[in-house]
């Protein structure tokens, strides 16, 4: 007797698992910066001599191959071994990305064993950056649907950078299990020529953001809106505080405000690269107040991760410890990106 009543417990225990596993849909949104992810064909456009096979790099099929490979099997661990918040084999419903050449290196990327029977769609624009790097998204369409998207133009201050171009910001509207929400994907200028004297150029890439989310919001109303991408600049910093205005604290997140998860993460010393034994957080995702309402019908934000698997990480040299970056200067070193990538869970109550 005492035997069947232990064992309809452990059913009963099993049972009320599984349900409340099965009581919420999952979605992990996530950026990664892929570093350098160049093809091997010359563009004249652009300035990518040194990822040519004569450049200096001595770059070629077999690197580009091996670089989609080691890409591809980052992207299709995220959000995979998250339990108890997984999406099994689905994994990144949504994925911005940073430093690719073109949309030919991104369709090598889905079209890749480990992502292609995901069936990832491209949302890619071509900048004028002087690098020939630009931002581009994947998304499973499982999951999102795009009903529109566009690229933001930012103009760079005067003074503040040697260069004339940036990357423009990548707008996408869309529909995510049937919710509206808004995604800008971003890589602002970087710290090259000082860090102060690039500030304003980094201020200026995210008042481009501000006023597109404003403009959207005085039309339709407060939206479901997430900025992303590689800002150059850590959580504290005046553009991310003073131009977002993102709060690093849930309780200071007014209507019509953005809270930023990554401020506490960054001032306990986490991070997502290293630079001269020193750990920046510039690899966000901020989100608007409409995310943080967890009794709402719709997909509410869970929780933010950093992913710095233990293969990720540099084991030796003079970068140990670092992310495991793929180049050592003009080296190969066969890593996979100088950024590790950061995700974000959302929940939904079925």
């Amino acid at each position: 007797m005492k035997k069947n009543l232990l064992l309809i417990i452990v059913l009963c225990s099993g049972l009320f698992s599984a349900a409340q596993q099965k009581s919420y849909k999952i979605s992990v949104i996530a950026f990664y910066n892929l570093e350098n992810f160049y093809d091997t064909v010359n563009n004249p456009i652009v300035n990518d001599e040194e990822f040519l096979p004569s450049g200096a790099r001595n770059y070629n099929s077999s690197i580009y191959l091996d670089k989609v490979t080691k890409l591809a099997t980052v992207i299709s661990k995220i959000g995979t071994d998250d339990k108890p918040e997984s999406l099994s084999s689905d994994g990144v419903a949504i994925l911005g990305v940073a430093e690719v050449e073109n949309d030919t290196v991104l369709t090598d990327l889905v079209n890749h064993p480990l992502l292609k029977k995901r069936n990832y769609k491209i949302v890619h624009y071509d900048s004028r950056d002087a690098r020939g790097v630009d931002v581009g998204m994947l998304y499973n369409p499982k999951y999102f649907k795009v009903e529109d998207s566009k690229p933001l133009f930012v103009k760079l201050p005067g003074g503040s950078k040697d260069a004339y171009y940036t990357r423009d910001i990548l707008w996408v509207k869309g529909k995510l299990d049937g919710e509206t929400i808004h995604i800008y994907v971003n890589h602002w200028p970087s710290r090259y020529g000082g860090e102060e004297r690039s500030a304003p150029a980094r201020e200026a890439a995210a008042l481009v953001c501000k006023k597109h989310i404003d403009s959207i919001a005085a039309t339709d109303g407060e939206q479901k809106v997430i900025i992303m991408g590689d800002l150059n600049d850590d959580p504290i910093n005046n553009s991310v505080t003073g131009v977002l205005k993102a709060k690093g604290k849930l309780k200071d997140v007014r209507k019509g405000g953005l809270y930023n998860p990554w401020t506490e993460m960054y001032k306990k010393g986490y991070g997502t690269l290293a630079y001269q034994d020193a750990w920046g957080l510039f690899d966000q995702i901020i989100i608007s107040h409409p995310w943080l309402d967890k009794e709402q019908s719709g997909f509410y934000f869970f929780k933010q991760a950093i992913f710095n698997r233990e293969f990720l990480t540099e084991n030796k040299g003079r970068y140990k410890g670092y992310p495991m970056r793929t180049w050592d200067g003009n080296t190969y070193r066969g890593g996979y990106s100088d950024h590790y990538p950061t995700y974000l869970v959302f929940l939904k109550k079925n």
